[in-house]
């Protein structure tokens, strides 16, 4: 693929956790966010990105999450349980993106607020319609996505490179 391919990121957040007696990492989903994980997952496949890789969290409420999203699109992607993610600066969310391999067009990353949340503002040098608005606005709330398409290579990927092209919450 050449340095001008054109790329998409999709940032979801994990869906609605619970808070019992475990480690932060051990946290499982609650109700809410078993109910909303699928509905993500159906609004992922009606955007018709086929997804080429998807990293997620190691924690347990964002292999939760993927679990129940992935069930609702019409292929399943390669999936990479990356530790890098859980508890990730945006810098280190930046260097976790340079290192995609490049034969990825559309990459799903499954992780944390607020690094989801900050990586998203930060690659969106543009926004199409009132989405960064929204985004801002909303906090990027539990089961929500972002997608940020740019051209390039995914080593070139840094703060403005993209643009907000679509952002969708389960609660609006």
């Amino acid at each position: 693929m050449s340095v001008d391919t054109p790329r998409r990121i999709v940032l979801l957040r994990h869906a609605k956790a619970d808070w019992p007696q475990v480690s932060d990492h051990e946290r499982p989903l609650a109700e809410r966010g078993r109910s909303d994980a699928p509905v993500a997952g159906r609004k992922l496949a009606e955007s018709g990105i086929g997804f080429d890789l998807a990293l997620c969290s190691t924690a347990v409420r964002t292999r939760e999450t993927w679990k129940l999203a992935v069930q609702e699109l019409p292929e399943r992607p390669r999936t990479v349980y990356e530790d890098r993610l859980y508890e990730a600066s945006l810098g280190e969310l930046i260097a976790l993106l340079n290192d995609v391999p490049e034969d990825v067009s559309d990459l799903l990353v499954i992780g944390h607020n607020p690094g989801m949340h900050a990586l998203a503002d930060a690659l969106a040098g543009t926004a199409e319609g009132d989405t960064a608005a929204r985004m801002n606005r909303s906090g990027f709330p539990t089961s929500a996505f972002a997608v940020i398409a740019f051209d390039g290579s995914w080593k070139s990927v840094e703060h403005g490179v993209g643009r907000l092209v679509e952002f969708w919450t389960p609660h609006d």
